[in-house]
């Protein structure tokens, strides 16, 4: 009879061979979340690839204090083509994400404002809660709203895509528009709400065409800025972030169905979508800039400054 440790051995042997040919490679991009073990304090763990998410020094979000904005007479009014573009309407799992079509022909440009180079339009992330006291993921003074929209383009100047421009400086462009809850809604982002019901499972897609970015964005050309980072794995501190100084309006219809929406397949739906939210940032002495002097909206005829001690304060938002 063989002693007690060879058979023990022998079943674990069986055991360890078992499990490696069991075993999948893991993807990344699927395995982390938004909260537990795989959400954003394990992601630096999670992955040696996403340091900076837990070191960076440069992460995004941020928490916007009026008291601490740098007005900059230099910058400039955003620009977005009007071109109407197609693609794909997806829930990733992670996110509502509209993907622009590779090939399109006219691609939707994004320039001015602070930046140096001409960014093409990649890609707009839908960020919401499950409650309206949540859902952006920048903040206004400590005031969070219920979703949030933001419009990613790549440098394409420099880079010959959104892959290549995310890992290199002044690489990556995000708009964001803070969503408001009204009684009519931005007729664009309807465009994308009327397709919930077509993706209410992750791995879920649907086509859209005919799509106009730039009637997104509020009747405002003031904005604040800085820069910062991707806010989902890997972090990247190449984006430059533009918040626009006026929200857009959701309704509370679909804001509804928003929430009905799964990070899970049919089979397994698992959590809601919703919540998908990365928490406030340290800004670590980073400067967000503005456009807007509150010094001429006040009647003040002081000239353009980038005094320190001008303090601003916030809109109402109303």
């Amino acid at each position: 009879m063989a002693p007690f440790g060879t058979i023990f051995l022998g079943v674990w042997g069986v055991f360890v061979v078992v499990l490696i040919q069991e075993s999948k490679p893991v993807s990344w991009e699927e395995w982390w979340t938004y909260d537990g073990i795989s959400g954003p304090a394990f992601w630096g763990l999670i992955n040696p690839d996403w340091w900076l998410c837990n070191k960076g020094r440069r992460q995004s979000p941020v928490n916007l204090e009026p008291n601490r904005l740098l007005f900059d007479p230099n910058l400039q009014p955003l620009h977005l083509d009007k071109h109407k573009v197609g693609g794909v309407l997806a829930n990733t799992g992670h996110s509502v994400v509209f993907a622009v079509e590779n090939d399109t022909r006219h691609p939707v440009n994004i320039s001015g404002g602070p930046l140096s180079y001409r960014y093409q339009f990649h890609e707009i992330h839908l960020h919401f809660g499950l409650e309206d006291h949540i859902g952006s993921e920048h903040t206004i003074d400590g005031h969070a709203f219920p979703a949030e929209l933001q419009i990613f383009g790549f440098n394409s100047q420099l880079y010959n895509n959104f892959s290549d421009a995310l890992h290199r400086a002044q690489g990556i462009v995000a708009v964001s528009l803070l969503l408001q809850v009204g009684d009519l809604s931005n007729p664009q982002l309807r465009t994308f709400t009327q397709q919930l019901d077509q993706i209410k499972y992750g791995g879920q897609a649907v086509e859209i065409t005919h799509f106009v970015v730039r009637d997104l964005l509020p009747d405002t050309k003031h904005y604040m800025t800085y820069d910062g980072s991707t806010t989902m794995p890997a972090c990247h501190e190449t984006t430059t972030w533009i918040i626009l100084n006026k929200p857009i309006y959701i309704t509370k219809q679909q804001l509804h169905a928003l929430r009905q929406l799964y990070q899970g397949d049919m089979k397994h739906p698992n959590a809601k979508l919703g919540n998908n939210i990365r928490p406030i940032q340290p800004l670590h002495h980073r400067p967000i800039r503005t456009n807007i002097d509150f010094s001429v909206q006040q009647g003040h005829k002081n000239c353009p400054t980038m005094n320190r001690d001008l303090y601003y304060k916030a809109n109402s938002w109303k």
